[in-house]
């Protein structure tokens, strides 16, 4: 790789550790503070959720880890923006990510994933999607356990489930919302060292 080509890529990859400060803006209305609830945080769960969607559903699980990854990579310059926020605010999406992108090698790849995901036409950005959506879910449901009113109302009305593609993740869906979220490490517990 050439220099020039190296110092982009390594910018892009500063750019994106920023990822890691941009905090998610529903926390104004679900009246709830979280420090750990960012960008960076949130497109890791939503990656490796997706990645288990697509392999159970038979896509293309490296063409949805892609998606998942991009699919919230403009929130750098941009910001994330509630519903409410969406309603008064136009973020130039597309624009954002073709800066961002256009520089690198392999730009014209992970335009096209980005896009292919926008569109949501393909099983794998509809998976993309729906992964986005349940992590969600997930967040939601630890945000019960912590005591937040607002989180129960958002999960009670099935809003992402309404909006989600694959019967699989509606399933995970609402498996996530009954589930306690220590189950996982209950059976772990132990009060003796080995």
């Amino acid at each position: 790789m050439k220099p020039k080509g190296i110092r982009n890529l390594v910018s892009f990859f500063f750019e994106v550790g920023n990822l890691r400060r941009v905090a998610r803006e529903h926390q104004q209305m679900l009246l709830f503070q979280d420090s750990t609830d960012n960008i960076a945080s949130h497109s890791f769960r939503t990656t490796i959720i997706g990645y288990f969607l697509a392999k159970e559903l038979k896509a293309d699980a490296d063409k949805v880890i892609k998606m998942c990854l991009l699919h919230d990579i403009e929130e750098v310059r941009s910001g994330d923006h509630n519903w409410v926020h969406k309603r008064y605010v136009k973020v130039y999406e597309d624009e954002i990510r073709k800066e961002q992108l256009q520089n690198l090698v392999h730009a014209e790849e992970l335009l096209k994933f980005s896009k292919e995901y926008e569109e949501r036409k393909t099983l794998e950005a509809k998976i993309a999607k729906d992964a986005d959506l349940l992590d969600e879910c997930f967040l939601l449901n630890e945000y019960i356990w912590q005591g937040s009113k607002e989180a129960s109302e958002w999960l009670k009305n099935n809003e992402q489930e309404k909006r989600m593609f694959t019967d699989l993740a509606k399933q995970i869906a609402k498996e996530a919302k009954n589930q306690e979220p220590s189950f996982w490490w209950k059976q772990l517990w132990t009060p003796n060292r080995r």
